[in-house]
């Protein structure tokens, strides 16, 4: 379906689905094998959400943002989408720590990191032992009122080192600080410690095109830079506020149409669906207020490293969690001029199908979005050069050589992120813990609605985002089944 051509879209659907990152896809992909006519909008040109990737010249591919994800990927992704798909999803060994505490190699497993705890933290067997059998207990309806720096002080008091071994790389995968609640991060961190980091070989693109072509074969028609500007209204049997339709405008040429629906499915963000596409007016006011209080996390920015054709990088690990920082904070973490990042080394084999091996590196920051969204354009250009610099210094120090092989850089940032893909402050992390509750009870307050993305720190990530859009479509599906919906 031609993205422009608003006149080549139906008039009705059963359900309109909102956003294209892995919850608004995998969503979407459900209620259609569940029988559901569904049309799915994108504003931008590419789907995926922070799940994507982009090109430059000199043949470089970038995938957008650091992407590992636990084991429980492949289930997930055989499950709901095909056995071919998950057949692609492989484990990521080497991932490598450099910072003024420690200097160590992982595989990112509970096997190894007990045998680092104990031998290399010298923390006695019976707390470890006892700090992953309480992980894996933990349970979201336990209502575990503590943070995860009370977590750590129980098991490891006055270990700020094995506070940053447990914690850094899973504030970079989702945002997580100190002070955020214990039970999410252990849900986390357990689904890691199963078998360690997986990735998707043949990178993003291969992935994003993949489900992609899933969709079409599902029937879900597809809308690319189609903005919905808001969700429609009518009054339900109770006289309550009914979604039942959206309205779309072309992003190519600006022309405007109302596609009737029988529920929207938004993956728009969970802040950006009540309170700007459903709109105050037509959400419960005590209702509105909880959506307001929903904290988003931190954002983050990227520096992409391309090295020219021909040239190739040392074996220097996966992951490099590196920081000059000590001890670790979380506060020093996200702040403008943080000294902490990761690099994500992309070396041949993540992407075999190319005629040639390229490598690339992709360094990543946690950022905040005040910090960048009121610079001039001046300052603004002077930061991302400044992103691109320290990167590039940060990469030389560790693979010695690498500049010079480097043909291509560019800084992404939180405004990058809101540009793309519109989120709340720009945030690369969706909301703290409390977003998950407005996230769940939106059906309830405005009926016909349902929402799935990035909310707390369960439902998060890859795997996260793609188990709540499958939560999402069945509740969808059953709205839609009832003689509520008026579905047809």
């Amino acid at each position: 379906m031609p993205a422009a051509h608003l006149d080549s879209l139906q008039s009705h659907y059963d359900v309109v689905v909102i956003g294209s990152g892995l919850a608004g896809m995998t969503g979407a992909n459900r209620l259609a094998r569940l029988g559901h006519r569904v049309l799915l909008l994108e504003h931008h040109s590419q789907l995926g959400g922070l799940a994507t990737s982009f090109r430059r010249p000199g043949g470089h591919i970038f995938d957008v943002s650091l992407h590992g994800f636990p084991q429980g990927m492949v289930k997930s992704c055989r499950k709901y989408w095909s056995p071919a798909v998950a057949a692609s999803i492989r484990q990521i060994h080497d991932i490598r720590f450099d910072n003024p505490d420690f200097k160590l190699q992982t595989t990112f497993d509970r096997a190894d990191f007990t045998r680092l705890l104990t031998e290399h933290f010298r923390a006695p067997a019976e707390h470890v032992a006892a700090f992953f059998a309480h992980l894996r207990d933990m349970n979201y309806y336990d209502r575990d009122t503590r943070t995860i720096r009370d977590l750590f002080d129980e098991f490891f008091p006055a270990r700020p080192d094995i506070h940053r071994l447990l914690l850094e790389p899973i504030a970079y995968a989702n945002g997580s600080t100190l002070d955020d609640p214990a039970i999410a991060y252990g849900i986390v961190f357990s689904n890691f410690m199963n078998a360690g980091v997986f990735t998707f070989q043949g990178g993003t693109d291969v992935f994003i095109g993949r489900l992609t072509d899933e969709l079409r074969a599902s029937g879900v028609e597809i809308g690319r830079r189609c903005l919905v500007e808001k969700i429609l209204f009518e009054s339900g049997p109770d006289g309550r506020p009914q979604a039942r339709g959206v309205r779309v405008k072309s992003l190519r040429d600006g022309g405007e149409r109302d596609i009737a629906c029988g529920a929207v499915f938004s993956n728009a963000g969970v802040k950006n669906t009540v309170l700007r596409l459903a709109g105050e007016a037509n959400v419960p006011a005590a209702f509105a207020a909880d959506a307001h209080a929903v904290r988003v996390n931190n954002s983050s920015a990227q520096v992409y490293i391309g090295v020219r054709a021909g040239e190739s990088l040392p074996r220097s690990g996966d992951l490099l969690f590196t920081s000059e920082a000590s001890p670790f904070s979380s506060d020093e973490l996200v702040d403008f001029h943080t000294t902490s990042r990761t690099f994500s080394i992309y070396y041949p084999e993540t992407r075999p199908q190319l005629a040639a091996p390229r490598y690339a590196v992709v360094a990543s920051l946690n950022q905040r979005w005040e910090d960048w969204a009121a610079l001039d354009d001046a300052d603004y250009a002077r930061h991302k050069a400044r992103l691109v610099e320290e990167a590039l210094s940060g990469l030389e120090k560790h693979i010695p050589g690498s500049r010079a092989k480097t043909d291509w850089a560019e800084a992404a940032t939180p405004r990058t992120v809101g540009r793309y893909t519109r989120h709340w402050e720009g945030t690369s992390f969706g909301t703290k813990f409390e977003g998950l509750r407005v996230s769940l009870e939106l059906p309830e307050h405005v009926p016909g609605l349902f929402h799935a993305g990035s909310v707390g720190i369960i439902m998060s990530g890859w795997l996260g985002a793609l188990n709540y859009g499958v939560i999402v479509a069945a509740k969808t599906d059953a709205y839609l089944r009832s003689s509520a919906s008026g579905a047809v």
